[in-house]
């Protein structure tokens, strides 16, 4: 789990197995892993976004790039050709009415993937931006397990 702060932004994340998103919560099946497969399995990336008092109102574009340990895009075929491993979205936020000025105010995000066939024993790295910026450290590294050898 890594959590950072930026341009009136915290971020949490955590990789998990699956992740839902209800009544603002953030449900998490799985969650705090690091090490996975070797075979490719569902997965997710669990968000937990606190906004600023004044960055309510204003929205705001977040990206997640699936990367390797050399900070390369990750590539997986797709009946258009190899594409990298990316997700999008936007989130804003409204000032609760009754809540004192200056909170932060929560926004829970659930990243869900399907199997991603990733190379055995081998690092990689999710990594998050919002607004265009890279947001130091908010990132969450995993590590696919080798096959184990044939006897």
């Amino acid at each position: 789990m890594e959590s950072v702060t930026s341009a009136g932004v915290k971020v949490t994340m955590l990789l998990c197995d699956a992740a839902q998103v209800a009544d603002g919560k953030l449900y998490i099946l799985g969650g705090g892993w690091s090490i996975t497969g070797p075979d490719p399995v569902p997965s997710a990336v669990a968000l937990k976004l606190e906004v600023d008092w004044t960055e309510a109102d204003i929205a705001h574009h977040w990206e997640l790039f699936l990367e390797d340990a050399d900070g390369r895009p990750v590539l997986v075929e797709t009946p258009d050709g190899h594409h990298p491993v990316e997700v999008r979205g936007e989130f804003s936020v409204a000032k609760p009415p009754g809540i004192p000025e200056g909170s932060p105010i929560d926004v829970a995000l659930a990243v869900n993937l399907g199997p991603i066939p990733l190379a055995p024993g081998t690092r990689y790295n999710w990594r998050l931006m919002i607004d265009g910026n890279s947001l130091p450290g908010a990132s969450l590294g995993f590590t696919t397990r080798p096959r184990p050898e044939e006897p």
